[in-house]
Protein backbone atom coordinates (compact mmCIF):
# COMPACT_ATOMS: atom_id res chain seq x y z
CA UNK A 1 0.00 0.00 0.00
CA UNK A 2 1.43 3.38 -1.01
CA UNK A 3 1.71 6.07 1.61
CA UNK A 4 -0.32 9.22 1.06
CA UNK A 5 2.80 11.24 1.92
CA UNK A 6 4.81 12.20 -1.17
CA UNK A 7 8.23 10.59 -1.45
CA UNK A 8 11.35 12.54 -0.60
CA UNK A 9 12.12 12.74 -4.33
CA UNK A 10 8.71 14.22 -5.06
CA UNK A 11 9.06 16.78 -2.29
CA UNK A 12 12.54 17.77 -3.41
CA UNK A 13 11.40 18.02 -7.04
CA UNK A 14 8.92 20.70 -5.94
CA UNK A 15 11.54 22.56 -3.90
CA UNK A 16 12.76 25.82 -5.42
CA UNK A 17 15.27 27.32 -2.98
CA UNK A 18 16.30 25.23 0.00
CA UNK A 19 16.01 21.94 1.80
CA UNK A 20 17.47 21.46 5.26
CA UNK A 21 17.73 18.23 7.19
CA UNK A 22 18.28 17.91 10.94
CA UNK A 23 19.38 14.53 12.30
CA UNK A 24 19.68 13.92 16.02
CA UNK A 25 19.88 10.17 16.58
CA UNK A 26 23.07 8.21 17.24
CA UNK A 27 21.71 5.09 15.56
CA UNK A 28 19.28 4.56 12.70
CA UNK A 29 19.24 0.76 12.64
CA UNK A 30 21.08 -1.52 10.29
CA UNK A 31 21.26 -1.49 6.51
CA UNK A 32 23.29 -3.41 3.89
CA UNK A 33 25.86 -0.62 3.41
CA UNK A 34 26.50 -0.40 7.17
CA UNK A 35 26.86 -4.18 7.37
CA UNK A 36 29.36 -4.17 4.47
CA UNK A 37 31.36 -1.44 6.23
CA UNK A 38 31.35 -3.52 9.43
CA UNK A 39 32.84 -6.38 7.41
CA UNK A 40 35.66 -4.07 6.33
CA UNK A 41 34.40 -3.22 2.86
CA UNK A 42 35.21 0.32 1.79
CA UNK A 43 33.84 2.43 -1.04
CA UNK A 44 36.01 3.34 -3.99
CA UNK A 45 34.90 6.95 -4.22
CA UNK A 46 36.49 7.18 -7.68
CA UNK A 47 34.14 4.43 -8.93
CA UNK A 48 30.95 6.49 -8.72
CA UNK A 49 28.87 3.85 -10.50
CA UNK A 50 29.52 1.40 -7.64
CA UNK A 51 27.99 3.61 -4.92
CA UNK A 52 25.81 6.25 -6.63
CA UNK A 53 22.15 5.64 -5.74
CA UNK A 54 18.91 7.30 -6.89
CA UNK A 55 18.99 9.38 -3.69
CA UNK A 56 22.31 10.92 -4.72
CA UNK A 57 20.95 11.70 -8.17
CA UNK A 58 17.89 13.34 -6.64
CA UNK A 59 20.15 15.57 -4.52
CA UNK A 60 22.44 16.33 -7.45
CA UNK A 61 19.51 17.23 -9.70
CA UNK A 62 18.10 19.63 -7.10
CA UNK A 63 21.47 21.29 -6.53
CA UNK A 64 21.84 21.67 -10.31
CA UNK A 65 18.51 23.56 -10.29
CA UNK A 66 19.93 25.94 -7.67
CA UNK A 67 18.45 24.37 -4.54
CA UNK A 68 20.66 24.71 -1.48
CA UNK A 69 20.72 21.45 0.49
CA UNK A 70 22.13 21.47 4.00
CA UNK A 71 22.26 18.64 6.54
CA UNK A 72 23.17 19.08 10.20
CA UNK A 73 23.78 16.22 12.59
CA UNK A 74 23.74 16.49 16.37
CA UNK A 75 25.84 13.62 17.72
CA UNK A 76 26.95 12.22 21.04
CA UNK A 77 30.67 11.91 21.68
CA UNK A 78 32.42 9.61 21.70
CA UNK A 79 30.43 8.75 18.59
CA UNK A 80 28.52 5.50 18.13
CA UNK A 81 29.58 2.92 15.58
CA UNK A 82 26.68 4.01 13.41
CA UNK A 83 27.85 7.65 13.44
CA UNK A 84 31.41 6.51 12.65
CA UNK A 85 30.05 4.75 9.56
CA UNK A 86 27.78 7.68 8.72
CA UNK A 87 30.74 10.07 8.88
CA UNK A 88 32.62 7.81 6.48
CA UNK A 89 29.69 7.48 4.06
CA UNK A 90 28.90 11.21 4.10
CA UNK A 91 31.40 11.57 1.28
CA UNK A 92 28.59 10.47 -1.03
CA UNK A 93 26.34 13.29 0.23
CA UNK A 94 29.11 15.82 -0.32
CA UNK A 95 29.80 14.58 -3.85
CA UNK A 96 26.07 14.77 -4.60
CA UNK A 97 26.09 18.44 -3.58
CA UNK A 98 24.94 18.59 0.04
CA UNK A 99 26.63 20.72 2.65
CA UNK A 100 26.96 18.71 5.87
CA UNK A 101 27.91 19.83 9.37
CA UNK A 102 28.27 18.06 12.71
CA UNK A 103 27.48 19.40 16.17
CA UNK A 104 28.61 17.54 19.28
CA UNK A 105 25.56 17.14 21.52
CA UNK A 106 27.52 18.66 24.42
CA UNK A 107 27.55 21.97 22.50
CA UNK A 108 23.77 21.96 21.98
CA UNK A 109 22.57 22.09 25.58
CA UNK A 110 21.15 25.58 25.24
CA UNK A 111 19.56 25.01 21.81
CA UNK A 112 15.84 24.28 21.69
CA UNK A 113 15.54 21.17 19.49
CA UNK A 114 12.42 19.38 18.28
CA UNK A 115 11.97 15.78 19.38
CA UNK A 116 12.18 14.38 15.84
CA UNK A 117 14.44 14.51 12.82
CA UNK A 118 13.04 16.43 9.87
CA UNK A 119 13.44 17.87 6.39
CA UNK A 120 12.25 21.44 5.87
CA UNK A 121 11.54 22.34 2.25
CA UNK A 122 11.62 26.03 1.24
CA UNK A 123 10.78 26.92 4.82
CA UNK A 124 7.11 26.06 4.28
CA UNK A 125 6.76 22.27 4.29
CA UNK A 126 8.07 19.99 7.01
CA UNK A 127 8.58 16.24 6.66
CA UNK A 128 8.96 14.81 10.17
CA UNK A 129 10.58 11.39 10.64
CA UNK A 130 9.44 9.06 13.41
CA UNK A 131 11.74 6.26 14.55
CA UNK A 132 11.42 3.30 16.91
CA UNK A 133 13.77 2.95 19.86
CA UNK A 134 16.03 0.64 17.87
CA UNK A 135 16.50 3.30 15.18
CA UNK A 136 14.24 1.74 12.60
CA UNK A 137 12.02 4.08 10.62
CA UNK A 138 8.35 3.95 11.62
CA UNK A 139 6.58 6.64 9.61
CA UNK A 140 6.75 10.20 8.32
CA UNK A 141 4.29 13.03 8.61
CA UNK A 142 3.95 16.36 6.83
CA UNK A 143 3.24 19.68 8.49
CA UNK A 144 2.60 23.20 7.31
CA UNK A 145 1.80 24.51 10.79
CA UNK A 146 3.34 27.98 10.95
CA UNK A 147 4.62 27.67 14.53
CA UNK A 148 6.13 24.23 13.91
CA UNK A 149 7.84 25.45 10.73
CA UNK A 150 9.26 28.41 12.63
CA UNK A 151 10.50 26.26 15.53
CA UNK A 152 12.16 23.72 13.25
CA UNK A 153 13.69 26.38 11.02
CA UNK A 154 15.15 28.20 14.02
CA UNK A 155 16.44 24.95 15.52
CA UNK A 156 18.18 24.01 12.30
CA UNK A 157 19.80 27.43 11.92
CA UNK A 158 20.99 27.42 15.55
CA UNK A 159 22.61 24.03 15.04
CA UNK A 160 24.05 25.03 11.65
CA UNK A 161 25.72 28.15 13.06
CA UNK A 162 27.56 26.13 15.73
CA UNK A 163 28.20 22.96 13.76
CA UNK A 164 31.54 21.90 12.32
CA UNK A 165 31.83 21.47 8.53
CA UNK A 166 32.18 17.82 7.52
CA UNK A 167 35.71 18.30 6.18
CA UNK A 168 36.83 19.57 9.60
CA UNK A 169 34.91 17.24 11.93
CA UNK A 170 37.13 14.47 13.29
CA UNK A 171 35.77 11.42 14.99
Amino acid sequence: MRSSIPTFGELLADTRESAVHLEMRDDYGSNPRLEAWRRGQRVDWNDRESWWHPFHQTISDAVSRGVSIRRARVVSEPVSEYIRWEHYSTEANIIAGEEVRWLPRSQATDVLLPANDFWLFDGNLLRVHHFAGDGSHVTDELSTDTETLKLCGQAFEAVWQRAIPHSEYRI
